[in-house]
């Protein structure tokens, strides 16, 4: 197990470091314009705004479940806590991600990645804690939100120089994309489960693949539905299994 975290330490470190190796990457002024533009019932870009409703659904029950959970669901000391920041997390990016699409901008983009940062770094903790070592991923739970955190604010007061950089950003929210289906597959898991946090990754992956295509997901269904609409839709269905994976769970 030990010479398996080294292997993972090392690919953080080098993937770290190939990262900033790359010149500083400013926002695209394009990423703004997406696909459906339809307002209704007085709401601007109504299917990208109203997309985010199942996140506020889905992080209420997350953190209901984690709240309600029986004392032998939860064996770690501590670790409920990052469990309830993931899913508070994720119920404040359907605000956030609300107000982005409402006035898509620069300036609002910071309140939708603000609280997926929280949601990104919150789960790295979970993962950590439960394969590798409960003490030290608790403890790396608040760094790992201020470094999630301080990606984001940096990336805005570098646009605000006129020299965007979203290489902090970046590897915020992949690094974690790349060592978390590592760890599940070099670390001994504590829970059952599994099954919920592959389904998960999944719908995020989707996700991403849904928000590439805007445009032509958009053309395709005849401008019923846009990609980015069901990015929203997919990373929530995200969500839900991480509250599958905490109700359904058992002790291994």
């Amino acid at each position: 197990m030990k010479s398996n975290v080294i292997v993972i330490i090392i690919i953080a470190v080098v993937v770290t470091g190939l990262t900033f190796t790359f010149p500083p990457i400013a926002q695209d002024p394009a990423y703004h314009n997406f696909a459906d533009k339809r307002g209704w019932l007085g709401i601007p870009n109504f299917g990208d705004v109203m997309s985010n409703l199942p996140f506020l659904f889905f992080g209420l029950m997350g953190v209901a479940a984690v709240y309600l959970a029986r004392s032998d669901m939860f064996t770690m000391k501590g670790e409920r806590i990052p469990w309830q920041v993931f899913f508070v997390g994720t119920f404040l990016v359907g605000f956030g991600s609300g107000y982005y699409h409402w006035e898509p901008s620069n300036q609002t983009l910071v309140w939708d990645r603000l609280p997926m940062t929280i949601a990104f770094m919150s789960f790295f903790s979970v993962v950590i804690m439960e394969r590798l070592n409960e003490k030290r991923g608790l403890q790396l739970l608040p760094i790992l939100l201020i470094v999630g955190a301080a990606s984001v604010f940096y990336w805005d007061h570098t646009e605000t120089l006129g020299n965007g950089d979203l290489r902090p950003y970046a590897l915020v929210q992949f690094l974690p994309i790349l060592l978390i289906p590592l760890m599940f597959w070099l670390l001994p898991a504590r829970y059952s489960g599994l099954k919920y946090l592959g389904y998960g990754l999944f719908w995020y992956v989707l996700a991403k693949v849904l928000e590439h295509f805007d445009r032509g997901i958009f053309a395709m269904t005849g401008e019923v539905i846009s990609g980015h609409t069901l990015k929203h839709i997919s990373a929530s269905v995200g969500v839900l299994m991480m509250v599958l994976y905490v109700k359904k769970r058992k002790t291994l």
